[in-house]
Parts: C-alpha cells; sequence; structure tokens
C-alpha cells in the first residue's frame, strides 16, 4: 500500500506523463568533456523523485558533451557522418545515465533510433509506451536516427509520439531570457511566452522545428534550471521557476 504521503505526492503532480529533455552538457558538471559523475548522480537523483511520484517519464539526451555534429562538420566531415557520430555519443550519455538511476533502484530502459541490440533495445513507440507503463524511465536514445535533425526536434518528436502532456527542457538558466542572462545583465526573463513569439523573436532556447512540431500537438514546453536541485519535481508540480511555451499570448 502507498504512504498517504506518497498518495498526496503523486495527487500534487500535473502531468501523467513527461518526456525531459537534457542537454549533454548538462551531465558535464564542472568538467571540460565528457561527464561528471556528481553531476549525473543529482539528474539521477531528480529523476527519481518524479518517478517515484507516479509520473511516467521519458528522456531525451544530448551529446554535446562527447561530440557536436556541427563542430565534425567545421573539422571537414561531411554533415550526415558528423550527425551520426553525434548520436553515437547521446548512446553513450544514456547509457551512464541508465547505470545511475538503475543503481537507484529505478527500472530504466534505453532505446535506441540507430539499433544496436547488443548493448540496447531498438526504438519502437509501442515498447516505450508499454515500459513507460509497467513504471520503467525510458530514455530515448541516438536522436531520431536522421541527421540534420537535432535532439531538441527529437524530443519534441517523441513526446507527440509517445503521448507526453508536457515537454521540459533542463537548461543552463530558470527559463526563457531575451538573451544570454550570464553574459548580458540586461537580458528579460519570461514567465510564459507563446510559441509564435519564440518563432518571431527567435529566443534560442530550442530549434524552430521543435517549436513548430511542439506547438502542432499542443505539447506545453517547460523550461527550468537543471541544476536546481530538485526543479524537476517542483516544475511537475507547477512550483519552483521556469518559463511555460504554450499557444499562450
Amino acid at each position: 500500500m502507498a504512504s498517504e504521503e506518497a498518495v498526496a505526492t503523486a495527487a500534487s503532480a500535473r502531468y501523467a506523463r513527461v518526456l525531459l529533455k537534457l542537454s549533454g552538457e548538462a551531465l558535464m558538471g564542472s568538467q571540460v568533456f565528457g561527464f561528471d559523475p556528481e553531476a549525473v548522480s543529482r539528474i539521477a537523483a531528480d529523476i527519481r523523485q518524479v518517478h517515484q511520484m507516479g509520473v511516467q517519464v521519458c528522456l531525451v539526451v544530448g551529446g554535446g558533451n562527447i561530440f557536436r555534429g556541427i563542430a565534425g562538420v567545421a573539422a571537414g566531415i561531411d554533415r550526415p557522418t558528423a550527425d551520426g557520430m553525434g548520436m553515437l555519443a547521446t548512446v553513450i550519455n544514456a547509457m551512464a545515465l541508465q547505470s545511475t538511476l538503475e543503481g537507484m533502484s529505478v527500472p530504466t530502459r534505453v532505446l535506441s533510433a540507430i539499433p544496436m541490440q547488443t548493448i540496447c533495445e531498438p526504438y519502437i513507440r509501442r515498447r516505450a509506451v508499454r515500459h513507460m507503463e509497467r513504471g520503467r524511465v525510458v530514455i530515448c536514445a541516438a536522436g531520431s536516427g536522421n541527421p540534420y535533425f537535432t535532439t531538441d526536434t527529437a524530443a519534441a518528436l517523441r513526446a507527440a509520439e509517445l503521448g507526453c502532456n508536457a515537454l521540459l527542457k533542463g537548461t543552463q538558466v530558470d527559463g526563457v531570457y531575451s538573451s544570454d542572462p550570464r553574459t548580458d545583465p540586461n537580458a528579460t526573463r519570461y514567465d510564459s511566452l507563446s510559441y509564435a513569439q519564440v518563432l518571431r523573436d527567435d529566443l534560442k532556447v530550442m530549434d524552430a522545428s521543435a517549436i513548430s512540431l511542439a506547438r502542432e500537438n499542443e505539447i506545453p514546453i517547460l523550461v527550468f534550471s537543471i541544476h536546481s536541485a530538485g526543479g524537476f519535481r517542483d516544475v511537475i508540480c507547477g512550483s519552483g521557476k521556469f518559463t511555460t511555451i504554450n499557444v499562450g499570448r
């Protein structure tokens, strides 16, 4: 039987199924390359909190802490090959998150858009849904499996495919700003935005394809700081500090 506290916590969740988009840089912590075990553990602990609330959780993780496709192109690698290398980097990150979550007794499955059955399952939409229904955290790796598409677009695609009620993006700052607040002290923070305004003002929270896909499927995007312990849970409960992007104003 669930405790009264667990039941109350589950009742406070505003969403039944969510997708969390993590950048590769979020796993890097204080490192300059790869991932910081402390940062990975903290993020996994936040995911565990939400999972324990009874919310169905899936993730899409980037690979910029290991390899960026755009950097490969700049180095002379053709775009499809460079993007493929970037997608493989996301699988490494997904496996690191899986191992850490499993170590916290959170059942987890990695589903890759690029089949590699010896280390993870292939991405199949119905299988991903079934895993979540059975209480497992699903990590969708290898982006969309196609070059020329970012992991932001892959996140919006998976959120739509898997019937998620919201797409949460964990970033380096606590919401969407008119410019980078880390370099511009006059940057304006938004509490809420419409999809149209994000596209019109070219706000750099997600690429245009991801925003358009979320708008078409009416999936709200919630942007918060991944560095705030418990931030994921707070956003799920409608508290904390975040920016909401929806049909809005």
